[in-house]
């Protein structure tokens, strides 16, 4: 970026142009969805009526367009939560407030189907990011109404679903308890997968912490739905399976969430009510 940066301390210029993102104010939309995988967001912007690229800086790919007549955009974090850290604060800085995790998964248990979804409600922190934002006991939870608008895309395209909590680990090894190199094992990590089963917690992946964590700083929105490529109980691993549902469902949240977002401002409501999901259900069902 041969241009000038504001400071040390804000590396963006005069316009607003971010440092790492490579993006201003004006080019992306409210709604971001956010995939690993840079890979992902051509396969995800395809899905769209119509898109272009807004810029493409190391791990950061972002492109925006059009989803049904919503102005939508897709930003790729990188693996793990201090990229994905990095991608949050500065699609904020640039108008962005509304979030959703376009992820691959591993599950814990036989009962959740490899190409199945996982919807997290909540996340525990194994990730050291959120740590240098806030103390280990505040939660990482997801927005209400991102989840309703997941789970009811969901439920719209007829996709298997499953809803509740996720562990995000800054290890892809050892840190969700597979053998690192020459089978290393930390003793610490031994038997890991079976506690997190016995409290209820359905997957491992790497983001969704931090996103929910400085969302819920930031007085931001945010979700996550993740494709299960991977079951750690059946040791089964199928590369991209589900992935096609994920960004079909994360698509079709955001024009849900426009259009709950539409009926909140006529209606003078901070908050979604029943009475405006109840509204918006008639209208769909009359189409």
């Amino acid at each position: 970026m041969n241009v000038k940066i504001k400071s040390a301390s804000r590396p963006e210029t005069e316009e607003g142009l971010q440092y790492h993102l490579r993006v201003k104010p004006g080019d992306v939309s409210k709604y971001v969805l956010l995939p690993g995988d840079p890979g992902r967001v051509v396969k995800i912007a395809e899905k769209w009526d119509r898109y272009w690229k807004v810029a493409e800086h190391r791990e950061y790919i972002t492109y925006s367009g059009y989803y049904k007549n919503v102005f939508i955009s897709v930003t790729s974090t990188g693996i793990g939560c201090p990229s994905t850290a990095i991608a949050i604060e500065e699609l904020a800085r640039v108008g962005c407030d509304t979030f959703i995790r376009v992820g691959t998964t591993g599950a814990l248990s036989r009962e959740i189907g490899i190409g199945d979804l996982i919807i997290s409600i909540g996340a525990v922190r194994f990730d050291g990011t959120s740590k240098q934002y806030v103390l280990t006991e505040y939660p990482a939870v997801a927005s209400l109404d991102v989840t309703l608008a997941l789970m009811f895309a969901a439920e719209l395209l007829n996709v298997k679903y499953h809803v509740g909590l996720t562990a995000s680990s800054d290890s892809f090894y050892v840190g969700q308890e597979r053998p690192g190199y020459r089978d290393y094992m930390p003793p610490n990590q031994i038997g890991l997968i079976n506690y997190l089963k016995s409290v209820n917690v359905l997957n491992f992946e790497m983001e969704s912490s931090i996103i929910f964590v400085l969302s819920n700083i930031y007085r931001l929105r945010s979700g996550s739905i993740c494709a299960v490529i991977a079951n750690r109980e059946t040791n089964e691993f199928i590369a991209e399976a589900g992935v096609e549902d994920a960004i079909r469902v994360a698509n079709e949240a955001v024009k849900i969430l426009n259009t709950w977002d539409e009926l909140k401002i006529v209606k003078n409501k901070k908050y979604l009510t029943p009475e405006t999901i109840y509204e918006w259900f008639r209208e769909y069902v009359k189409r």
